[in-house]
């Protein structure tokens, strides 16, 4: 864990040249592990978002994802049932946002699971200083219950991006079934960031396999919950 004092902080202008995109969708309910298939109909409809380095696809989440940092239980074909309200979410650089929008209306099929595309909203990138990623992926050669290595990984690729850790918790490993062998992520939230520092995290992502919803960052309310939620777990 990594904790220095808060400090003031002031909202630059933020750019528009990557942007998520929030979708509307009906769909009753997805493979709870659902990054495989997911990305696999996404990509089929949208090939060129392989091959875009900022472009990622944020995986689905219900209300018992408890606002991010915790993941439902279950093995990994229990479902995860949607309400109306559920959205799907696609990182996008500006010049892609047409090509994204010519999903509404198609059905995709994720799993076995129909899910129909709605309109889209053009969310731009947030300055709030805590930002939030589900799945960052262990890297290689990393131990994936190191959390000490793990930390130190991210801290140097963070640092690689201009980015100061000042404050920085790391979560529980979660696993994401693929083809080629299980992926070990990691969740992590860094606060106190610079507003700049905030949009460089949510352009720049942290890790690979961004298009199974890995290393992409979104604003969250309040570190400090989460951190004393961590220290009264680890009270006696």
């Amino acid at each position: 864990m990594f904790w220095e004092e808060d400090r003031d902080e002031n909202s630059p202008q933020v750019a528009d040249d990557v942007v998520d995109l929030v979708y509307s969708i009906r769909c009753k309910c997805l493979p709870l592990d659902h990054a495989y298939s997911f990305s696999r109909a996404v990509c089929a409809a949208l090939p060129w978002i392989e091959t875009e380095a900022l472009a990622g696809i944020h995986l689905i989440h219900g209300a018992e994802s408890g606002n991010g940092w915790m993941r439902p239980e279950g093995d990994a074909t229990a479902l995860l049932h949607l309400s109306r309200r559920a959205r799907m979410t696609l990182r996008v650089p500006k010049a892609r946002i047409e090509a994204a929008q010519a999903l509404t209306g198609k059905t995709l099929d994720v799993g076995g699971h129909p899910l129909t595309v709605g309109e889209s909203k053009i969310k731009l990138f947030s300055t709030l200083s805590t930002q939030f990623s589900r799945y960052v992926v262990v890297p290689e050669g990393v131990d994936h219950g190191d959390e000490a290595a793990f930390m130190a990984a991210a801290v140097e690729s963070l640092q690689a991006l201009d980015i100061k850790v000042r404050k920085m918790l790391c979560g529980l490993t979660h696993v994401l079934q693929h083809p080629a062998g299980d992926l070990y992520t990691r969740s992590i939230m860094l606060a106190d960031l610079e507003p700049a520092e905030a949009i460089t995290l949510q352009q720049q992502g942290l890790g690979g396999y961004r298009t199974f919803g890995c290393g992409l960052f979104i604003p969250h309310k309040d570190i400090k919950a989460v951190h004393a939620a961590k220290a009264d777990k680890k009270s006696p």
